[in-house]
């Protein structure tokens, strides 16, 4: 006896993708994976400009002012202190935190557990640093600038004493803290291409 019944050839099957996702899959993965590695590139770069600008102070502008006299030291530095603040020196100051961190979180998505934890870490090294800023050079800063216009300050030697020994000393740690987030960085950079490859 025939069956009614049209029986489904063996050897075709319902395409279980379409355009290369299965159904119900979504495209977002493969495009954290594609961004990972720009995100991580632009980190490093962010990472690198600021730990060059700390350490330009650290080699040339502060032992170049230190070797001037107290009036000229206090009116450069408030000077110094206003001209960083554009929006250029913003967008890479916070610019390092914000790429560092989705950094690590797109390595980690994207199963590169080693290249995810050198980025963490640079992350852990910049928020101290970011820590180190808010709570003692920011401060320093404001205080230097409540002195008043130069040609309102009596005693140079006096303001300068409460600012330039705190200040040099932070910012070689800050120097220290984003050449150490600089370098986990480019370490993660190099465990990410080789994963890619």
């Amino acid at each position: 006896m025939r069956s009614n019944q049209t029986a489904t050839p063996a050897s075709y099957s319902a395409p279980s993708s379409f355009g290369g996702l299965a159904p119900g899959a979504s495209a977002a993965p493969a495009a954290r994976s594609k961004a990972a590695g720009p995100v991580l590139a632009g980190a490093t770069i962010a990472m690198g400009l600021m730990a060059g600008l700390f350490f330009a102070f650290d080699v040339s502008v502060m032992p170049g002012l230190a070797a001037g006299d107290d009036r000229t030291y206090v009116t450069a530095m408030q000077h110094i202190n206003k001209s960083i603040e554009n929006g250029m020196f913003g967008l890479v100051f916070v610019g390092a935190f914000v790429a560092t961190g989705v950094a690590a979180w797109l390595q980690h998505k994207a199963g590169r557990r080693q290249a995810a934890l050198w980025a963490a870490g640079a992350t852990v090294l910049y928020v101290v640093a970011l820590m180190v800023t808010m709570g003692v050079n920011i401060p320093l800063n404001d205080q230097l600038a409540q002195a008043g216009d130069p040609s309102q300050i009596t005693d140079f030697a006096g303001v300068r004493a409460k600012f330039e020994g705190t200040w040099v000393a932070t910012n070689m740690l800050r120097t220290l803290l984003c050449t150490g987030g600089l370098a986990a960085l480019t370490r993660a950079l190099v465990l990410h291409g080789r994963a890619s490859r």
